[in-house]
């Protein structure tokens, strides 16, 4: 049962049975103990979900639980060949030691001679560009903006005490469950950084923050900056710094030119011009989105 974006609130005790039942059949997966060999014989694959450039992601069925997971297949060749084969194996590194309510699980991964298997929770509610797509005029409410906000700030913050930089927020890496929660997931771009020091230009062109795009050594608030642009788009129906160049998008960037709608509240557009700031030190932490009044009013109301 999907409830769909906008639709009526799903009740607490709703929300809960499903995270128990979730928890349950994950543990009874891990029964198999963490020497178990895995292969595609244990699961039953059903219908494309989406392809990439390394492979195809599927629905599958787990044979023992009949737990319904989605399965991303890597070919092995396509990664050695665009030197990709370092950032699964980060990838898997980080995925399998996070443990979130809105960060998409990684189950389990095996490999054969020619793929590498990443076993996902599926998030039925599918990918939450597609539903922004959907919407009229291709954006939500502020309301539903706002719940969809906090809960990346959750993930994010979550990421963040652990050491880890997502890199690559957007609506494409963020799922909806059964209940339109949001799950962040694909953590390609991730990076386990202690020593909160990078300089490594990655993400989507209009997400990247000025520090990125000048080649500037970063940190965690790189993900920060990228909250505000996310946020923009889920309101507005686009990025803030979207044009049809990418010089001139790097130029808004770097200006932090904002157009701001007239149909925006006076308080989202406070909550993103504090994220949207040239200096990474100048932006709301992931606790400050989480109390800012915007995200706070949202919450009373429903």
């Amino acid at each position: 049962m999907f409830c769909g974006v906008g639709s009526s609130v799903v009740p607490d005790t709703y929300r809960d049975d499903l995270i128990k039942l979730h928890r349950k059949i994950i543990n009874d997966m891990k029964l198999k103990g963490p020497d178990y060999r895995w292969s595609m014989n244990d699961f039953q694959i059903g219908a494309p979900l989406g392809r990439g450039k390394f492979g195809r992601v599927y629905l599958a069925r787990e044979k023992n639980t009949h737990y319904m997971v989605a399965i991303k297949l890597l070919i092995k060749s396509e990664l050695l060949k665009h030197g990709m084969q370092h950032q699964v194996i980060r990838e898997i590194e980080i995925q399998t030691h996070l443990s979130h309510p809105h960060i998409l699980p990684l189950l389990t991964y095996f490999q054969d001679d020619k793929r590498i298997y990443l076993v996902l929770e599926f998030a039925s509610g599918g990918e939450l560009f597609k539903q922004l797509q959907n919407q009229h005029n291709q954006r939500f409410s502020e309301a539903t903006s706002a719940k969809f906000i906090d809960q990346v700030a959750d993930a994010i913050d979550y990421c963040h005490k652990n050491k880890v930089i997502h890199r690559d927020i957007k609506p494409e890496n963020l799922l909806l469950t059964a209940t339109g929660d949001i799950m962040l997931a694909d953590f390609g771009w991730s990076v386990h950084a202690p020593c909160s020091k990078r300089k490594t230009m990655c993400g989507t062109v209009d997400y990247l923050p000025p520090e990125m795009i000048e080649n500037r050594a970063y940190n965690e608030k790189v993900d920060y900056w990228c909250v505000g642009v996310l946020c923009y788009e889920l309101i507005v129906g686009k990025p803030p710094f979207e044009t049809n160049s990418q010089n001139l998008t790097f130029e808004r960037i770097k200006k932090v030119d904002v157009k701001y709608p007239s149909f925006m509240s006076a308080l989202a557009k406070d909550l993103i011009s504090k994220l949207l700031k040239y200096n990474p030190s100048d932006r709301l932490t992931m606790t400050e989105v989480r109390q800012h009044p915007w995200i706070l009013s949202t919450k009373t109301k429903s």
